[in-house]
């Protein structure tokens, strides 16, 4: 993983993430968010993945249901944020990978592991944003009226 701080204005970080073959996305990110102790940002990546596992909310169940992708695909789309969920970093990402045959599948990731890049700019917010759990939709959801300080 290389990364660079791109800009800082106001206190406020803009990265670049350029992951590596075998590189294992979701925990990189996370990894990187802990090391920048990073309390709310979003981010955008495009590369691809040797393989991947994402999942799709089952409402009526209230569980993920994960798909495994075990093929070389293309992220068209990946996007998502980093909140903060029990006291740490919780990378929370969608992504779309288009398949050889000009298919998509698409849903939350899980899982990926990065071939031969994926290149992610992460762009902090001004406060922390916190994950309740919600028991009516039976997932952590953004609370935007916690905790309105920024990180230390």
């Amino acid at each position: 993983m290389k990364t660079a701080l791109l800009d800082e204005r106001g206190g406020l970080r803009t990265f670049v993430i350029v992951l590596a073959t075998d590189d294992e996305a979701v925990k990189s990110l996370t990894s990187f968010a802990v090391n920048q102790r990073l309390a709310a940002s979003h981010f955008t990546a495009i590369g691809a993945f040797s393989r991947a596992v994402v999942a799709y909310f089952d409402w009526s169940a209230k569980q993920y249901r994960h798909i495994s992708i075990d093929e070389q695909v293309e992220v068209l789309s990946l996007m998502g944020d980093v909140t903060i969920e029990d006291g740490k970093p919780k990378v929370h990402a969608h992504v779309v990978l288009g398949k050889a045959d000009a298919t998509a599948h698409g849903g939350h990731l899980i899982e990926a592991s990065v071939r031969p890049t994926l290149e992610i700019v992460v762009t902090e917010t001004p406060r922390p944003l916190h994950r309740r759990f919600d028991p009516a939709s039976g997932v952590a959801l953004i609370d935007p009226a916690a905790e309105k300080v920024r990180r230390g």
